[in-house]
């Protein structure tokens, strides 16, 4: 495929992180690149900032679909990138991820004459009841590109009868995004000053999904496990809130421990540094398990699973669910084993080998293998 012109959709904060150096490997080879955004996440405190902190293009094109029912929100997106791809006629339509965006994008993009590449394809949580799941296997299966961090997603693409030819493992562009954001982060934060913290000495929480924070004794029981985790470490919790979780915390009357303080949403910049500096992460975020594996810092997951296996085959990470006592269970152990594993999502050139196989460039794996062998 000879690849002149590429569209690239996204619609929420993890999206514009990791693929950031997706696009920006686009602008460094000079070829024609459309930025849509869908306006999934629309608070600009949470979205727009990441632009600006990261120094990116404005988007091309805005849909601005903002918050409604998965299938209205979807629609929507569907109809607004299908449009723009026919007045701008790319060679490649790229999405990263499982949101509604990236389905809507795989849809607009499968009937048309357009290449879909799924960036961080083969993810799989086997929890048919997560709407990710769904979205993440649709786009897999609608994709000519299946970009996937890890041999093991891959395995997962071959088990479901995707041809090995269309599977190429490339890393995470998590990687990238960290190794190029890292020492930035470290240059223009304050957020240590500004919220009176010591490095390595403070836990970092982060609970959004909806899983967690929609069921009132889901949400009481994890922050009761974190009060029983900041007592056991002796450390302060800090719990950057999304305004949807807090309005849930005074729904349900749930009463926050006097050992977390609830302080706002980050911008990118300021996240990553209260990552790289925390003793330990507790987290329902995927993205935030690959963070804190690439950063060396140990995580606990609040979730009965997750699609990324490997940061607990390395020892990176636990999962515990919401259990309290399995809480601070998993907090104690994972203390102990700050840095002391390998990162599994590559070297931090996922976004070069993506557009290097766009091109049809020959290439090698991450253990030294033809892509597609990997």
């Amino acid at each position: 495929m000879t690849v002149d012109r590429v569209a690239i959709a996204l619609g929420t904060r993890p999206e514009i992180i990791k693929m950031a150096p997706v696009i920006r490997e686009c602008k460094r080879r000079g070829l024609n690149c459309d930025l849509i955004h869908t306006g999934q996440h629309y608070s600009d405190n949470l979205d727009q900032v990441f632009f600006d902190q990261l120094e990116l293009p404005e988007p091309d094109y805005h849909l601005g679909v903002g918050s409604d029912s998965h299938g209205q929100q979807t629609a929507a997106m569907i109809a607004g990138i299908e449009k723009i791809l026919l007045e701008t006629e790319p060679d490649a339509l790229l999405v990263q991820g499982d949101t509604n965006s990236v389905l809507a994008g795989a849809i607009a993009a499968s009937k048309l004459d357009v290449e879909l590449g799924h960036v961080e394809a083969g993810l799989r949580s086997f929890d048919s009841e997560m709407p990710e799941e769904t979205n993440r296997i649709l786009t897999d299966h609608a994709a000519d590109y299946l970009f996937a961090p890890t041999a093991e997603s891959k395995e997962y693409l071959l088990d479901e009868g995707i041809d090995s030819d269309q599977i190429h493992v490339v890393g995470n562009t998590v990687v990238d995004a960290v190794h190029q954001n890292r020492s930035l982060a470290a240059e223009k934060s304050d957020v240590l000053s500004a919220l009176d913290l010591t490095a390595g000495q403070y836990v970092l929480l982060t609970a959004h999904r909806v899983e967690n924070v929609d069921s009132p004794e889901r949400f009481g029981n994890l922050l009761c496990g974190v009060r029983n985790t900041a007592r056991l470490l002796d450390a302060e919790v800090i719990y950057p809130i999304h305004p949807r979780a807090e309005n849930k915390l005074e729904e349900f009357d749930v009463t926050v421990p006097d050992s977390v303080r609830l302080v706002e949403p980050q911008d990118y910049l300021d996240f990553l540094k209260l990552q790289d500096n925390a003793e330990l992460i507790l987290t329902d975020s995927g993205g935030v398990q690959e963070e804190a594996c690439v950063l060396q810092v140990p995580c606990v997951t609040l979730r009965d699973n997750t699609e990324r296996p490997e940061t607990i085959e390395v020892g990176a990470n636990m999962l515990v669910g919401t259990d309290p006592e399995s809480i601070s269970d998993g907090a104690i152990t994972m203390k102990t084993r700050s840095g002391a594993w390998s990162n599994p999502f590559g070297d931090g050139d996922s976004a070069e080998q993506i557009f290097d196989i766009l091109y049809g460039a020959p290439q090698t794996g991450l253990l030294g293998t033809a892509k597609g062998d990997s």
